[in-house]
């Protein structure tokens, strides 16, 4: 934080996904108008939700210590500090009841869902909101019924991440109908495909209609390219002549709703300044985390002005250019500002077409700005976008919950230890749904990173609290994310072809948070292997393994010998219902 010189100024430097909220707060907190504070953010080192609001709390204390002392302050957290502060991912629990044919077509489904909340609300209500409106995950169900609570606990309070409620819904989707295939006698996939959406004509429980649903095109694609036919024998030969390594595979596939689901915040704007020199200064409302959302407002302006992207230049995203953002979350942003810069482009666009039809077809756009300025021409343009149609009435039921979908699916080979519990991913293949992507190169990363984004979520990320409350998982010694071991070693990923998505800036979607629950086809892939390993031993049907499968749960599910004097506790007994990992 850095105090102005006069009338209550201040400038604030922060880490974070939020530049609107970053300004309001420390404006109370300091007792000036929001005018008087300007949030300025160059890039972060990542954000992933966890800097859409838990930042303010450092930008609030700095911003006050600035203002008593009148000089400079500046705070960094240690690792271990943000990891006690900053909260997590919430964590459910589901519970469920589910009835279909006896050919496996779901007719209903009863579900409630628990989230830890914490000790505040933070964004927990909306991301049960995300969730409710996930349970379906891509699954017809004719008659259906979601309740969810949102649990206040004396733990530290659960904040936004990366799919912000989904994967934690879609996760109960694939858990029940996994458990109907086991009932069934069936592989999972031939149960799944079974009740996908259609492609035209499909509704969802919230009344929105699917158009263009293309899972169903995903799917055949994808079981072809990953060969899983051969791939599901060649498992089961394995599992059939190795006792102690058992290998699993499975199919999974997603539907992401793209929209914040509070209305209000489905707006963006832009600021685009050309000089007469010819190069452009371009400021929208995202910020920029790694994601590759500036490269592709860079990418969307040189387009629509018809010049080089090395003449557009993002200095930083500033509320003193910008004002009243939404925060760079919801995989909305690229859609939002996108829309935005264009709609300034367009302006400038018009304000310059008497220019460039006066110069001819050969005249260099500096020329043509030149020639505008001294016409007395505003070479600046203020865009701005809202999401047409959007917004859903709980009390009906009614309206458009989400501007379009993304889908996806993927197929995950593992082979686990059944002594060790430990696993490695043997190859992964993905084909995920992105529209005409704005940029392939980055889609492509942003697909592979929030895959093994999501196997950490599933497979490895646990945090551990003691009896008080305290946090014994704080740092990576105990906190396990993925590393170079657990990517896939032979990892295949095609973005869908030919499905241009009309709802979108230049035909794109979004890719951020859509493909990370297809991390979760690693978990099911153990699920299969653990099942290999039961039932070599005698142990068929349903078996209950939570997420995330650690090495220790992976091991007390491959049952035999060992794990006998450690048995699990019934389901529905006082120690079953202690959900949330609490360390004693």
């Amino acid at each position: 934080a850095v105090p102005g010189g006069e009338d209550g100024e201040m400038e604030i430097f922060a880490s974070t996904q939020n530049t609107s909220v970053t300004q309001s707060t420390v404006a109370a907190v300091l007792g000036v108008p929001r005018n008087r504070v300007t949030a300025r953010v160059k890039r972060l080192g990542g954000g992933f939700g966890g800097k859409e609001t838990r930042s303010i709390f450092l930008s609030s204390l700095v911003a006050v210590a600035a203002q008593k002392t009148g000089r400079p302050v500046r705070c960094m957290l240690t690792r271990q500090e943000d990891m006690v502060l900053s909260g997590g991912r919430h964590p459910f629990l589901g519970r469920f009841r589910v009835g279909a044919t006896r050919d496996g077509v779901v007719q209903a489904l009863d579900l409630r869902m628990y989230s830890n909340a914490g000790n505040s609300m933070d964004l927990s209500f909306s991301v049960m909101e995300r969730a409710l409106f996930h349970m379906d995950n891509v699954y017809h169900i004719p008659n259906i019924r979601g309740v969810g609570h949102c649990c206040r606990t004396n733990l530290p309070s659960n904040t936004a991440f990366r799919g912000f409620g989904g994967p934690q819904g879609m996760m109960v989707a694939e858990a029940w109908i996994t458990q109907l295939a086991e009932r069934l006698g069936q592989r999972p996939e031939v149960i799944k495909q079974r009740n996908f959406y259609p492609e035209r004509g499909g509704v969802t429980h919230f009344n929105q209609a699917l158009d263009d649903c293309q899972i169903g095109r995903i799917h055949d694609q994808l079981m072809s390219s990953a060969d899983f036919a051969a791939r599901l024998s060649a498992v089961q030969a394995y599992n059939a002549q190795h006792r102690w390594r058992k290998r699993g595979i499975a199919m999974l596939p997603t539907k992401f709703g793209i929209a914040f689901t509070a209305k209000f915040l489905n707006q963006a704007g832009a600021l685009v300044h050309v000089y007469t020199d010819g190069s452009v200064l371009l400021t929208h409302g995202g910020t920029e985390m790694g994601q590759g959302l500036h490269t592709k407002m860079v990418q969307v302006c040189a387009t629509a002005l018809g010049i080089p992207v090395a003449d557009v230049h993002i200095s930083e995203t500033s509320t003193a250019t910008v004002a009243n953002t939404s925060p760079t979350a919801a995989s909305a942003s690229s859609d939002l500002n996108g829309m935005a810069v264009l709609d300034a482009c367009r302006q400038l666009n018009a304000r310059l077409a008497p220019f460039r039809q006066a110069a001819g077809p050969g005249a260099s756009f500096k020329a043509v700005v030149d020639a505008a300025y001294h016409e007395r021409t505003n070479l600046s343009a203020n865009g701005f976008y809202v999401t047409p149609d959007i917004g859903y009435d709980w009390d009906t039921n009614s309206g458009k919950a989400f501007n379009y979908f993304c889908y996806g699916a993927a197929v995950a080979e593992v082979e686990i230890d059944t002594l060790t519990g430990a696993h490695e991913v043997r190859r992964a293949d993905m084909v995920m749904d992105v529209g005409s992507s704005l940029n392939p190169a980055i889609d492509m990363g942003q697909v592979e990173g929030a895959f093994v984004q999501g196997c950490g979520l599933f497979t490895l990320e646990e945090f551990s609290f003691n009896r008080q409350g305290f946090l014994l998982t704080r740092g990576p010694g105990t906190y396990k994310v993925p590393g170079f071991r657990d990517i896939p070693r032979d990892f295949r990923v095609a973005l869908l072809k030919d499905a241009p998505n009309r709802f979108a800036i230049h035909s794109s979607k979004a890719v951020g948070e859509p493909p990370l629950f297809l991390g979760a086809s690693v978990f099911y892939a153990i699920k299969d292997a653990v099942r290999a390993a039961r039932e070599e031993r005698g142990l068929t049907g349903d078996f209950r393994l939570d997420s995330p499968a650690t090495c220790e749960r992976i091991r007390m599910g491959c049952e035999d010998r060992f794990t006998k004097p450690f048995p699990m506790p019934p389901p529905g007994s006082a120690e079953d219902a202690k959900r949330w990992n609490i360390t004693h």
